[in-house]
């Protein structure tokens, strides 16, 4: 029964294991993985079997298009501020009670993120939930981390509630479609052909959050007083004062900066009694300049030796006096680099930050760790917590780039309150078209989101600026790796193996095995390129066993949707794992018993449900 190995599925293997290795450790993004496999895989089309035509078909795949599609109607619903509003109601229902703010979070993500994508609801409403933390005392690890893991089971309720749901359904449907007589009850899933099985793992979700969860979720950050002491930068920040001797006097600050080989940030400017921040640059400075620094002691000292410069004594340099003023209107706010930032792997001198972005780098957090030494000079990583000091416009700015995830709720006045009737109009006609199956989900979802541009919703450009296209060619380059596993016998040798060794096992066994399975890979590699692999292995496997291969894809979908042992599993915990000072094995602490729960239920709920 078993299959040889043939060349062709050891060059597919080959192929797999490079894959496997780059999306785990992530020289390059994830993308650029994703676009190299297909093209290995057109260029070696002897062995793969994978033509150029099949080759690209990613990009016409019709998940690639939906899900497209539903990052436009995401953003449409994000400009209207919908959600910051509703942001806003819950804070003033969950005040300092943590029991609330707990239930209010997993309640809001849970259910957006089956209608937007989980990804986006999350960056929407973490800053949200920041501020509910800080102004009800409550660490905001104790919220961050649940709002994460919610968004995933909460994705879980809709067809359109994740990319991965969009794109298991398009890989089903492509298999019952070329072996109806092997795969004849595969599919493509309708909108709420799964909800009953969302719902009930989504309830135990939120009772493990609000009990088991809640007691094992650390709170590592504690409430905030002060953003400066929140950082630990007491004893980094002081102020000094230029003595008439000194010879900074007469030179330009970019001069003096430039001079020197200490590593010290100038912070801020007191001059006559008036405060200036950037630019501070092109200033000269003069005697009796009072200047706020970042630096430790030991530079200080040396500092002080050097430039002819006085420390002022007893001086406590608060997040207030940094705010405060008559010149600038600054505050200092947490920034969060985003995944696709163009600035992870640079620093922030190579960045030229300062001045590219008008503000001023207090601190650095990765994780539980602060970097405060050579911080100028440290590449930056996904999920690093800026300490950013700005005056307002630059703060907005922050806000709208890509870049970056403002973790503190910002006021913008560009948002179209007046459409919110209309983008929640528009995503409910979407959902409710391609529920009663009047159009496909991709034809509604396009519809959609052209009448989001329609309506002014949208703004044209708004529409690319809208789509994660780092997500649109990771489906783009991961679709030819399933048809070449399929083509070449790769899914079926794998299949073989995992009935041979499941022999002993029944069939709702095995079905569980590849929940844990397809788990495991997700809390290490791509969540959408776990689905490519295990969907055509895991409908293999229930043909050979006579089993109900609609059960087992259902299985690998809602394993590749919960990554919860990882901040590398999935997005979202990578979002919250530099504003909740995480540390790796958190995740893997609050998250391997909800795994282990989800395993067990998702397993009997869709023996239940579908039967296997």
């Amino acid at each position: 029964m078993a299959l040889a190995l043939t060349p062709e599925i050891v060059v597919v293997f080959v192929i797999v294991l490079a894959a496997l290795v780059l999306f785990a450790t992530e020289p390059v993004p994830i993308d650029i993985t994703a676009l190299g496999i297909m093209v290995a895989l057109m260029v070696l089309e002897p062995w793969t079997r994978v033509s150029p035509s099949e080759g690209v078909s990613g990009f016409a795949s019709t998940a690639t298009i939906t899900v497209l599609a539903m990052f436009v109607l995401s953003y449409g619903v994000q400009r209207t501020g919908a959600v910051q509003i509703l942001g806003r109601k819950i804070a003033g229902f969950t005040r300092d009670d943590e029991t609330r703010q707990l239930g209010a979070t997993i309640g809001v993500v849970g259910s957006i993120s089956g209608f937007i994508n989980n990804t986006a609801a999350v960056a929407i409403l973490m800053p949200m939930v920041t501020d509910l933390a800080h102004e009800g005392k409550t660490s905001p690890s104790k919220l961050l981390l649940p709002l994460s893991y919610a968004s995933m089971f909460g994705g879980t309720l809709t067809l359109i509630g994740t990319s991965t749901n969009i794109l298991a359904s398009d890989l089903a449907a492509r298999l019952g479609q070329q072996n109806p007589a092997e795969f004849g009850e595969l599919h493509a899933f309708s909108m709420f052909e799964f909800t009953a099985l969302g719902v009930l793992v989504s309830v135990v979700g939120v009772v493990y959050l609000m009990t088991v969860g809640r007691w094992l979720t650390p709170a590592r950050i504690p409430p905030r007083e002060d953003l400066t002491a929140e950082f630990g930068l007491e004893e980094y920040l002081t102020e000094v004062v230029v003595r008439e001797d000194s010879p900074l006097v007469g030179r330009t600050v970019r001069d003096a900066v430039a001079d020197t080989d200490l590593d010290v940030d100038l912070v801020q400017l007191i001059r006559d009694g008036r405060s200036f921040a950037e630019p501070l640059a092109a200033k000269e400075i003069r005697a009796e300049d009072v200047f706020a620094l970042r630096t430790d002691r030991d530079t200080l000292v040396d500092l002080i030796d050097a430039e002819g410069l006085d420390l002022l004594p007893e001086v406590e340099v608060t997040e207030a006096e940094l705010a405060g003023g008559e010149a600038t209107d600054r505050s200092l706010v947490e920034v969060v680099v985003a995944p696709r930032s163009s600035l992870v792997g640079e620093s922030l001198a190579s960045a030229n930050f300062r001045d590219r972005y008008d503000a001023t780098v207090l601190a650095l957090r990765r994780g539980p760790e602060y970097v405060r030494k050579r911080m100028d000079h440290a590449e930056l990583q996904v999920g690093d917590t800026l300490l950013v000091q700005a005056t307002a416009d630059s703060i907005s700015r922050l806000n709208v780039n890509r870049d970056f995830i403002v973790a503190q709720e910002i006021e913008r006045p560009d948002y179209r309150q007046s459409k919110i009737p209309l983008a929640v109009g528009i995503v409910a006609g979407v959902v409710a078209v391609a529920a009663l199956d009047v159009l496909p989900i991709m034809v509604s979802a396009l519809a959609g989101a052209l009448v989001m541009v329609v309506t002014g919703v949208l703004k044209p450009p708004e529409v690319y600026d809208a789509v994660e296209w780092d997500v649109i060619f990771l489906l783009a380059g991961v679709i030819p790796l399933g048809i070449a596993m399929e083509q070449t016998g790769a899914a079926d040798l794998i299949a073989d193996l995992v009935v041979l060794s499941a022999d002993l096992l029944p069939p709702i066994a095995v079905l569980g095995l590849f929940y844990v399975v397809t788990a495991i890979l997700t809390n290490v590699v791509s969540n959408n390129a776990s689905v490519v692999l295990m969907i055509p292995v895991a409908a293999e496997a229930a043909a050979q066993l006579d089993a109900n291969a609609f059960a087992f894809v259902l299985a690998v979908t809602f394993a590749a949707s919960t990554a919860f042992m990882t901040p590398v599993g999935y997005q979202t915990n990578l979002f919250v794992y530099g504003p909740g000072g995480y540390k790796f094995t958190d995740y893997f602490r609050v998250g391997a018993p909800l795994q282990l729960a989800f395993a067990v239920v998702t397993t009997l709920g869709i023996a239940y449900f579908w039967g296997v």
